[in-house]
């Protein structure tokens, strides 16, 4: 009623003037069906401008809510009223699928002809042993650069040894979750390796037991380790987790791509079970997604952030917080407002849906044990009923081999987000960075890491602004996060993230403007070989000081601390206290 007084109120303040005009002048009679015409012209604009479209939070909330209390009839009607507007309006105008010009780089890690082989560098009686330390991606990370500190000291390496200890209580080790000769054959030019410490002569060679600092250098390996190698012939080095630079010379870093994308295969029954979880989804869409959503317990807890739980959800974390006791106390709105936080599953669902993801999408979800179970999930599920895990696609009996091992579990995560078509993290943590620079080495494949900093005014505001205007606005945010090739800002991620060293440029663009480089298989797995360097590439030159932040501090990696848990740990035969486990 209000509405129709106020169009009638304006027609008669519309109109009441061109009466008066005329009725005084009788040579404008004539342009009274001008100005009546012009009068209904902007009645009509005054009732299209009264209509506003509803914000995204009530359509979406509209949602969301008679999901959980209404019928199944009443599910499938709003699913179509809603979500298919919400596909409709959150198309980009790129191809969601591929990343702009990835065709144009390619991986490049084949050593030079200066490079020392292992022959020529390895001097007797040298052997280097490493405690690995955190959950897979975090061992990970310390295999590989145990490989170039072996170089670098001039010893011969000793299979490393996978930390058993940490939260998860793994107690795999590298030959059940690597494919151990290939390691060792793959690296035989670059470092000696070998399964186990020999004797010296008759007698056992006991390992000195040290550790060096995060940050050390080539020349600190040199000052620190070398003398006692020189004196104790065996230097084992406890918490091997990022305690190699990211500044290291060209040369180093390839061989650091060289582990990582091609000497670090799996063993073959954990390919085989990913490889079928892979054909699996295959079968059912030719694309699909892949989230690491990391919404665990564990997770949240480290973070200190909180989801509106009430006192329940703060008891309970707060209770799984206390297992890192040197953690600081944090304020969870700060920390959301700087982006430190991990995105509920709803607002993972709402940025992939603006991304222009729609409800035909295949999501494959690498998670533990989702905090809030199912109640949780629903909003995501809502979005992409099209939801599969590890559990939905396999077995208990297939996946029996794995289920008791956390490394091989998250191995089998692993393989199905490497390969596939577009991958998100939920967190910026060791399995996110492995697969982010993974994925640029082998063809740069769409990687989307959520700008959490920048989603979370929009999360904050949606209920001001309509879906089209939500859509665009993480559109624009996220330029930068999609996984595209020199996206990288300076001062952003670290080596194993973006191998800036190991991206090569194809100089001749033009030429191959219209040519794709295919990933074939045997790469993706570990089995392939670099493209020879015949000078048509161009790589981008080692990580300097502007591309990278020595040991950034992740508040949500749990990975970093998972040692130092409780008072006194036991680290390689040694006792250390938690003040020295800071270093």
């Amino acid at each position: 009623m209000k509405n129709r007084k106020h169009h009638r109120e304006t027609a008669v303040f519309l109109g009441f003037p061109i009466i008066l005009l005329c009725r005084r002048r009788s040579n404008i009679f004539q342009l009274v069906p001008f100005f009546t015409a012009l009068s209904i012209v902007v009645l009509i604009l005054f009732v299209l401008m009264s209509y506003t479209a509803p914000p995204i939070d009530s359509r979406h909330d509209q949602f969301i809510s008679l999901f959980y209390n209404g019928t199944e009839p009443r599910r499938n009607l709003l699913e179509e009223q809603v979500i298919q507007e919400l596909m409709r309006e959150g198309r980009l105008s790129r191809d969601i699928w591929n990343s702009k010009k990835s065709n144009f780089y390619h991986g490049c890690s084949i050593a030079s002809d200066e490079f020392p082989t292992a022959e020529v560098n390895t001097l007797p009686n040298r052997y280097l042993l490493i405690a690995t330390s955190g959950g897979l991606n975090q061992q990970r990370t310390g295999i590989i650069d145990a490989v170039v500190a072996a170089h670098i000291l001039n010893a011969v390496l000793v299979i490393p040894k996978l930390d058993q200890q940490s939260y998860w209580k793994d107690s795999s080790n590298f030959s059940e979750i690597f494919d151990v000769d290939w390691f060792i054959s793959y690296l035989s030019k670059d470092v000696k390796i070998i399964k186990d410490l020999p004797r010296m002569g008759n007698e056992l060679i006991i390992p000195h037991t040290t550790r060096v600092p995060r940050k050390c250098n080539a020349e600190c390996y040199q000052t620190r380790i070398q003398p006692i190698l020189n004196k104790k012939h065996a230097v084992q080095l406890t918490k091997f987790d990022y305690r190699l630079s990211n500044h290291l010379d060209a040369e180093l870093q390839k061989l650091r791509c060289r582990v990582n994308y091609h000497a670090l295969k799996f063993t073959d029954p954990i390919i085989q079970m990913g490889k079928k979880l892979v054909e699996r989804i295959r079968k059912k869409s030719q694309h699909f997604l892949a989230l690491h959503l990391r919404f665990e317990s564990d997770m949240l807890a480290f973070s200190g952030c909180y989801y509106g739980g009430g006192d329940e959800e703060r008891r309970e974390l707060g209770k799984i917080r206390k297992r890192w006791k040197t953690l600081r106390v944090t304020n969870p709105d700060k920390e959301r407002k700087n982006g430190k936080c991990p995105l509920t599953p709803e607002e993972v669902g709402l940025m992939l849906r603006a991304l222009g993801f729609g409800k035909d999408v295949h999501i494959y979800i690498a998670s533990g044990e989702i905090y809030g179970g199912e109640d949780t999930l629903a909003p995501l599920k809502a979005f992409f009923p099209n939801f599969y895990t590890k559990e939905t696609l396999a077995s208990k009996e297939e996946l029996a081999p794995f289920s008791s091992f956390s490394s091989r579990m998250a191995a089998l995560d692993f393989i199905v987000c490497d390969e596939s078509d577009v991958f998100v993290s939920n967190n910026n943590g060791n399995m996110a960075r492995m697969l982010a620079g993974r994925r640029r080495y082998f063809g740069h494949k769409p990687t989307i890491r959520p700008n959490a900093k920048k989603l979370y005014k929009m999360f904050t505001d949606r209920n001001n602004m309509t879906w089209e205007e939500f859509s665009s606005h993480v559109q624009k945010q996220q330029i930068g996060f999609m996984g595209d090739p020199m996206e990288v800002k300076p001062g952003r991620g670290e080596f194993h993230e973006n191998p800036s060293a190991c991206i090569c440029e194809d100089t001749n663009v033009k030429a191959r403007e219209d040519v794709t480089i295919p990933r074939s298989p045997a790469m993706i797995f570990g089995e392939g070989t670099d493209s020879a360097d015949d000078g048509t590439r161009k790589s981008f030159g080692e990580v300097t000081d502007r591309h990278i932040i020595e040991d950034e501090q992740y508040w949500f990696d749990t990975d970093y601390m998972e040692n130092e848990v409780g008072g006194i740990q036991s680290i390689g035969g040694a006792t250390i206290s938690l003040r020295e486990l800071n270093i």
